[in-house]
């Protein structure tokens, strides 16, 4: 089977297409959108996806992302950049995509417990769980980014 061939999912299943954008939106409904958009890339990075990785790294731009911070997230351990709520957040988001490496640590676990309160580590999780989902779905089925060009140096 070739990539042109894969299912198109939002043409062949509109319904759970639908309900999965919903699921995404009140995922995120009551979570700082910074923290929103920087598990969302995260996570994307972590599954190589690359449609939700140029969805969310140019979301995060046209909101006004520091594109050093954007740079830097895949080594968010090693650089000042990021806060503590955002490092929890990171950190989280991390332990659930690869949670058959080694669950969810309880000092990951209580790193964003510290950071959240019961509310916002609830839309967290969610918002982690949503992307997961949506970064399988669209590696499965080989989405691609649009081709556009952003600074003149892509074709």
């Amino acid at each position: 089977m070739t990539d042109a061939t894969r299912v198109n999912l939002p043409a062949t299943t509109p319904d759970v297409h639908r309900a999965m954008v919903a699921f995404g939106q009140a995922a995120e409904d009551k979570l700082d959108p910074v923290i929103g958009v920087l598990v969302k890339i995260r996570a994307s990075q972590l599954n190589g996806c690359s449609f939700c990785l140029d969805l969310h790294t140019r979301e995060a731009r046209s909101a006004g992302e520091r594109g050093q911070r954007l740079d830097a997230l895949a080594a968010w351990r090693e650089t000042p950049l990021f806060n503590d709520r955002e490092q929890a957040a990171l950190a989280l988001t991390e332990a659930v995509t690869f949670l058959a490496v080694g669950h969810v640590p309880d000092g990951v676990y209580q790193m964003a417990a510290q950071q959240f309160d019961e509310i916002e580590l609830g839309h967290l999780l969610w918002t982690i769980a949503a992307i997961n989902v949506w970064n399988r779905m669209a590696v499965a089925t080989r989405l691609r980014p649009p081709a556009h060009v952003d600074d003149g140096t892509r074709r």
